[in-house]
């Protein structure tokens, strides 16, 4: 079953503004696995899930035409106030139901979106509308985020950051499991295709000030459950971990 969360449009500006956009070393990944597998030149890439567009928008330079999905209307607005590329467009529908023609698409993507959909039925929603030889990429990132600083303090500022996710974990959504990477791996083996590659641990390097990554949290599914549950309480949470 399908779930939607991101749907306010507060949401959704606070969604493009803190969002950490997948890095060029993934997407040359990505886009490495196409090229040797399929070959070029790519015509249409198709981003499922895509939010507010940051992911989207990295295909544009390698696709003659790329299109950005998603269900919620608020994230899509959002998505078209940014879209400057002329070959990129965005469409609102479900992951499981894409309007696109059988063996159209070069590449589907879903960053930080599969875990999300209807798997089984997004999965054979995709086999339909990939060429033959098209490539899937189901992009994720952990919540094993490091901090560091320019002192002594880093661990401090990790161990506060395991305690704000600590308190957040009641929040967390039962359809993710305790860990969403074993939803990533449950595809990968059921997936059939004969070229399939596993990918952990990319790590990715990025300066942010205390607003930015306070932001990025926030902009989580189990932040925004708490404040619909209690915004007092979210809001306590917030300023704690920034006093500290």
């Amino acid at each position: 079953m399908a779930c939607r969360l991101y749907e306010g449009k507060a949401h959704a500006a606070s969604y493009w503004k803190y969002r950490i956009s997948p890095s060029e070393h993934l997407m040359k990944q990505v886009l490495n696995f196409c090229e040797g597998h399929r070959g070029g030149p790519f015509e249409l890439a198709v981003d499922v899930g895509c939010g507010s567009g940051q992911g989207t928008l990295l295909l544009a330079k390698h696709f003659a035409s790329v299109v950005g999905t998603d269900v919620s209307p608020a994230q899509i607005e959002m998505a078209l106030q940014h879209a400057k590329q002329p070959n990129v467009t965005y469409r609102l529908c479900a992951a499981e139901e894409l309007p696109f023609a059988d063996s159209s698409a070069d590449l589907v993507t879903a960053m930080s979106a599969f875990h999300w959909f209807d798997r089984p039925r997004f999965l054979l929603e995709t086999h339909r509308v990939l060429k033959p030889r098209g490539c899937l990429a189901l992009v994720n990132y952990t919540l094993d985020m490091e901090l560091s600083y320019s002192d002594c303090c880093s661990h401090t500022l990790n161990q506060i950051c395991r305690e704000f996710y600590a308190a957040l974990h009641p929040y967390r959504n039962p359809i993710l499991g305790p860990n969403s990477i074993y939803l990533y791996k449950e595809a990968f083996e059921a997936i059939p295709y004969p070229n399939k590659e596993w990918q952990e641990c990319v790590w990715d390097r990025t300066s942010m000030p205390l607003s930015s990554y306070m932001g990025l949290v926030e902009s989580f599914s189990s932040y925004q459950a708490l404040l619909r549950d209690d915004p007092q309480k979210a809001q306590k949470l917030s300023e704690d971990v920034c006093q500290r």
